[in-house]
Order: structure tokens, then sequence, then C-alpha cells
């Protein structure tokens, strides 16, 4: 039988008594939220060698550095670093040969009396796994859901205890740590999109495995991740950018992708009110992509598509959005910039079936207004016939049935673009095809995807012993 997890007040006393753990407490903008649970538990002097919150935007900029955003990775990785390093050098050499050194940071902005911010923080954790090891380091970025201050700071005090105790007892097995991150609490009230693991104790730890964890287990809508394997940050990345998105499976990535995202990316960066804005373009995933007819997922083909994705030097963005007005709810929040999606003609003619929508109130009408609100587009990209050999394009669609009104007035309004490839031949490529030129060692494969992913397919034997 599984153990019961500790709720928050036993993993802060179990901390408070164990004479290892030693470090700092430092957090900006909600209160001491986290440090004041090992205050209120009792022992918090075998613990807590400082506590400190610097509201003052000038007393922080004296003590960390000057920054653009207070509530940023930027200050986080400063906070930690300053406090980390004022543990060691004063304590060390008196009792480092028997303490775990900790600094924990967080930088927060809750809700407030003047209301309109988002709701979200920083938060991390630099420490010592064995006493006087290097040091290892969790960072992570959370988004408090609850509709009042008070209930966003508990839940905020919660996942920093938990944070702490994970760091503190649960370091070699990172993805438990990661599970552990919301216990006694639940999405509804803290959801955490990103997560970065560092240092000596995660020496083996693959950061896109635990971004994709964090979708799995329900801790966030989506995880990002970079073309080096970098964890990233949604909110950030996409701030202030105009974006355009392409969704597949990606297995693998083929001349028919970067044919799609390079056309829908000229006529996006047309777009009027695109041109002059900074434009990021993302590859997305979702979790029913990634899933095998089992309802299985391989974390080696998984990091398949991504090795191949990053040989390209798109980001990647993991999602739990199987319907597309929940992408474009979600790409909505990060920016108020124009957005695009690339698609296939196919995709698209399958978001007009009825049977998708049969949980929502308005239906198909709600599923469309929800995705195009805010003048979003599609990019729509054509496909072929392998029967006939026809070419059908956007543009070429009739007989449409039910949906052809529908369609029409989508259609004339703007919200569908269509895209015409400059060498059709490509449209004859399927990634099945792919994947079996692959695995018969037929070089032909080589002709279907872009010639920048080739190496790394090679180099690193992927898709070998993929069995779809």
């Amino acid at each position: 039988m599984a153990e019961t997890a500790l709720d928050t007040r036993q993993k802060a006393l179990q901390i408070n008594l164990d004479p290892r753990l030693y470090g700092t407490f430092a957090e900006i903008g909600a209160g001491q939220e986290v440090v004041r649970w090992f205050f209120r538990v009792g022992g918090a002097a075998g613990t807590v060698a400082k506590s400190m919150s610097a509201y003052d935007m000038t007393v922080s900029d004296a003590i960390y550095g000057t920054s653009e955003r207070y509530v940023s990775r930027k200050r986080l990785e400063a906070m930690l670093a300053h406090e980390y390093r004022l543990d060691v050098e004063r304590l060390d050499a008196t009792r480092g040969e028997h303490t775990c050194f900790f600094a924990f940071a967080d930088t927060v902005a809750a809700r407030s009396f003047r209301g309109g911010s988002e709701c979200h923080g920083w938060m991390g954790i630099t420490f010592q796994h064995a006493p006087r090891a290097e040091p290892s380091r969790i960072l992570i970025h959370v988004r408090m859901l609850d509709n009042d201050n008070a209930a966003q700071a508990e839940a905020l005090g919660m996942v920093g205890v938990n944070l702490v105790y994970g760091a503190g007892f649960l370091s070699h097995t990172p993805e438990a740590l990661l599970s552990s991150l919301l216990d006694d609490l639940s999405v509804g009230r803290i959801e955490i999109d990103m997560i970065e693991f560092s240092g000596a104790a995660f020496g083996k730890v693959d950061n896109r495995l635990m971004s994709l964890k964090l979708v799995q287990l329900g801790l966030s809508g989506a995880a990002m991740f970079g073309p080096k394997g970098e964890v990233l940050q949604p909110s950030e990345v996409f701030y202030k950018k105009a974006i355009l998105v392409e969704r597949g499976a990606f297995h693998p990535v083929t001349k028919v992708h970067m044919d799609m995202l390079h056309l829908a990316s000229e006529k996006f960066r047309a777009l009027p009110e695109v041109q002059g804005k900074q434009v990021i373009e993302v590859m997305e995933i979702t979790m029913r992509n990634l899933m095998s007819d089992q309802k299985v997922m391989d974390p080696q083909d998984f990091l398949d598509r991504a090795d191949v994705l990053a040989a390209c030097g798109l980001p990647v963005l993991v999602s739990d959005f199987s319907e597309y007005y929940r992408l474009s709810a979600f790409l909505s929040r990060m920016t108020s910039e124009p957005i695009g999606i690339a698609l296939g003609l196919t995709r698209l003619l399958n978001l007009f079936d009825e049977q998708f929508y049969l949980t929502l109130q308005g239906g198909i009408l709600e599923s469309f207004g929800r995705l195009l609100k805010n003048h979003l587009k599609l990019f729509v990209y054509p496909t072929l016939d392998k029967e006939t050999g026809a070419v059908h394009y956007l543009e070429t669609l009739s007989n449409l049935g039910p949906i052809q009104q529908l369609f029409g007035y989508l259609r004339d309004r703007g919200s569908f673009v269509g895209l015409s490839p400059k060498d059709i031949s490509v449209l004859s490529i399927y990634p099945r095809d792919v994947l079996d030129a692959i695995a018969s060692h037929d070089p032909k494969w080589k002709t279907m995807v872009p010639p920048e992913t080739i190496e790394a397919i090679e180099k690193k034997h992927l898709f070998v012993h993929d069995k779809r």
C-alpha cells in the first residue's frame, strides 16, 4: 500500500527536526508565506539561518542588483546566488562538515487591491544534497488561481514547503519530487508551467522529460523548451510577441512540416498588424499526439521528436490542449499581439465536425468563437488525394454540405489564409513512409526530411526502433 503523503505542517516540522538542513529564506512580493510555516510548526531555529523580505524596490536593488522586471527568472536567480553564497561564506567553517546549506527564494505578484496584474511568481531553491557537495538548483514558475489574496498566499506557502521538502528528501527521485509539489493542494489552485533541475544532484535529469511530466500530471496545461533542450517559461518567451504555431505529431518532422511553417510565416509576417512586430515560431505537440494506440507514451520517442525539431532550431510547446480553441485561449493569455496557427486542409475540415463539441453548450459555433477570438488566423496548407493525385486547396473547396455556409462566412471574414507550395511534390511525403525507410535502412528517407535533421537522425540513431 502506498504511503500517505505528508501534509504541509508535517513536512515543515520534519525539515525543522532534521539537523542536516539549514539555510535562508528570501521572499519578495507576497510576504513571508513559505518561511512562516517553519516558524508556525516550531523548531525553526534548527532550519532558518535568516529570513528576509525586500519589498521596497530600492532596497531590493541594493541587495540583488537592478532588474527590469521584479517578478522574473533573472531576479530569482540573483536572489538565490546572493543568499546561497552568504550562507556558505558565513557558516561553512563552523558547521559545513555536517550541514546541507540551502537558499530558498521567491518573487511573486499576488492579487492586490488594485487588481489587474497576472497572479504568478518564480520560486526556487539552491541546495547541497550532501555536506559540502557542489550546489544543485530547482526553479519553478507558478500561477496562482485562487480569487483572493489570502488564498493565493496560503497556496504559495504550501508549494514552497513542498519544494524545500523535495530538495531535502526527494532529490534522488526527481519525478517523485515533481509529483509532490502540489501535495495538500490541487491544480485548481496552483499551476506549475516550468520546472528546471540543475547541478550536482541532477546530472542525469533531462529537463525536457520533466517538462513533459508537468503536463502528464496535470500540473500545467503546457510546457515549453528550446532548441538546446533548455526549459522555457511560456509567458516570458511569448511576452509582447506575435506568435505563429504549427501543430503536429512530428513523427518525424518532414519537408511538408517545414514548408507549411515557412509559407505560413511569409503570409503571417506580411499582415499589416504583424509588420514591425517581433515574431516567434513554435512547433506544438499535444499529449494525444504522443500517445500510442495503447495510450502509453514512450519517453524515448518523445526525445527523438524533440531532437529532430531542435536540429531545425525550433522551440517546442507540449500541451494538453486537444481542442484548437483551448490552444487559442492559452496563447491569447500569453500575448496581446497577433496569433496564427498553421495546419493542413484535412485538419481544418476536422474542425467542422460537430461531434468534437458535444460538451460545449454553444457547440461548433462556440468553438469557432473561442478559436478565432482576437482575430486569430488559420494558415491552411493544401492536401494531396492519394487515390486521384488531385491537390485540394483552401480556395478550391466546394460542395461541403451542411458546413458550407459557416465555412464560407469564416473564409470571407479573413479567418482562413490559403497557402500554396512552390513544389507540390512534397505533398506526397508522409511521416509513416519516412519511419519505414529509416527502419529498413533505405536512404530515400533523407530526401523526405529537412536537410538539417539528417545528421541528428543518423548520429543519434533516432527512430531506428520505432514500432509504429
